[in-house]
């Protein structure tokens, strides 16, 4: 069904930087890039989908059956993305809040071309009625630059916030008096920051990119709908039966001084509000796990480690299982949406509650990008440190979340939020 070459690269990076150029022509692109960080399961280093020889889009009524249904008729490589708002299709929840960016609920495509980065080593698959292009196309990626440091207008956007400072830590107070009366225990709150101006969706990526290098970045475009990610977080891969989740709950700025640098990384270690955080979205996943795993099989492999990235360090944990045979990827998927790490506990009750003092409507957002393999594993990232636009409508929008406990200061997770959305904001204001 697909035509394979395999390219040696002498450099990779300039190779990366030609091909995303290239890709701009079509309408369907998904590219995820672990800018080589080093991570244990990973499959691939990068890889690009471009141009749909079938696709998928749909609102939440019946979307995971209707993925479902898409995915095991296909057959083949699958991209795309699962917007927050599914969780109306597995749950009885609804989403209400005010869009800006009318993206489908689902879409996914089956694409014509891929390109697999592994170290040094590029492998292209063609369908095989377009085979034939895969000497020209090489051509044509090899006459763009290998440097991304390309002229952008500045459009002196304006980032204006959907929620006030008043407003959140109104609401963040309604939140702790939730979490005082047993409702819940943790929730992750978010608040939109938007602006309506024209954008460069390929040149914001690269700028948005460089800032952190992040393991799990995305540029996914759907006609006039993008996405732009700098996302440091795994949300579920499948690989052969096992089943892998690295939820994200505690970050530190980095320092260029070594020795503060490694005490900013010690006392995040040992930051109880941000190791029980960390615990209770573990527990939470090890819940969902054990809705799909075979009995037993759910365990912790590490647990509120911390992961140093360019702009910060991360305390991650990692929990896998082995999936029950009788069980479809999208099966597996359905049970485990969304991400606790972006809902919180219990989860019904937190998405409930998330949904009543928001302001905006996630979408893509707190969802996840990632590929259906052939066999039918697959892996998705976390959709957060991430710019959404829709050029029909010229609008812009970037989220920011954090987790409110019992612990929380309003004051403070809001200044939390303003740190988050720096990268976002420094990209976009230039």
């Amino acid at each position: 069904m697909r035509q394979q070459k395999e390219i040696e690269l002498k450099s990779v990076l300039g190779f990366k930087n030609q091909l995303l150029s290239w890709s701009q022509q079509f309408e369907e692109i998904v590219w995820l890039d672990s800018n080589q960080c080093i991570q244990s399961h990973a499959t691939y280093d990068a890889v690009l989908a471009v141009d749909a020889f079938t696709g998928i889009q749909t609102d939440v009524n019946n979307g995971f059956d209707k993925l479902k249904e898409y995915q095991a008729t296909t057959k083949d490589w699958i991209f795309g993305y699962l917007s927050y708002d599914l969780k109306n299709d597995i749950e009885p929840l609804s989403s209400k809040n005010f869009d800006g960016l009318n993206f489908p609920d689902l879409y996914f495509f089956q694409p014509k071309k891929l390109f697999f980065f592994k170290e040094n080593t590029v492998t292209i698959m063609y369908l095989n009625y377009v085979s034939d292009e895969i000497s020209l196309d090489l051509i044509a990626i090899d006459s763009f630059s290998e440097s991304t440091q390309t002229t952008s207008t500045n459009n002196d956007i304006k980032i204006e916030s959907r929620v006030s400072k008043a407003s959140y830590i109104e609401k963040v107070t309604a939140m702790l008096s939730h979490i005082q009366r047993g409702d819940i225990y943790e929730a992750n709150f978010c608040q939109e920051f938007y602006a309506n101006s024209k954008l460069n969706p390929l040149h914001t990526y690269f700028k948005l990119n460089l800032i952190a290098l992040p393991p799990f970045a995305s540029f996914f475009k759907n006609g006039n709908h993008f996405l732009l990610s700098s996302s440091p977080e795994r949300y579920l891969k499948k690989q052969g039966s096992t089943i892998t989740s690295q939820p994200i709950k505690g970050t530190a700025k980095r320092s260029e001084n070594i020795i503060e640098d490694n005490n900013l990384k010690t006392v995040l270690k040992h930051d109880k509000k941000e190791r029980s955080e960390n615990i209770m979205i573990v527990d939470l996943v090890r819940n969902d796990l054990s809705k799909i795993a075979k009995k037993g099989s759910v365990k912790v492999t590490e647990l509120c480690e911390i992961h140093s990235f360019k702009q910060v360090h991360h305390m991650i944990s990692t929990v896998v299982a082995e999936a029950l045979p009788s069980l479809t990827p999208v099966d597996i998927i359905a049970a485990t949406f969304p991400m606790g790490s972006m809902t919180g506990a219990p989860k019904i009750s937190a998405m409930k509650i998330i949904e009543g003092l928001e302001e905006s409507k996630r979408g893509v957002y707190s969802g996840a990008v990632g590929y259906f393999s052939p066999e039918g594993d697959f892996d998705f990232n976390v959709v957060i440190r991430s710019i959404l636009y829709n050029a029909y409508n010229a609008y812009i929008s970037f989220s920011v979340g954090s987790a409110i406990t019992s612990k929380s200061i309003p004051e403070k997770e809001y200044e939390e939020c303003l740190v988050k959305a720096k990268a976002m904001r420094s990209v976009l204001e230039n």
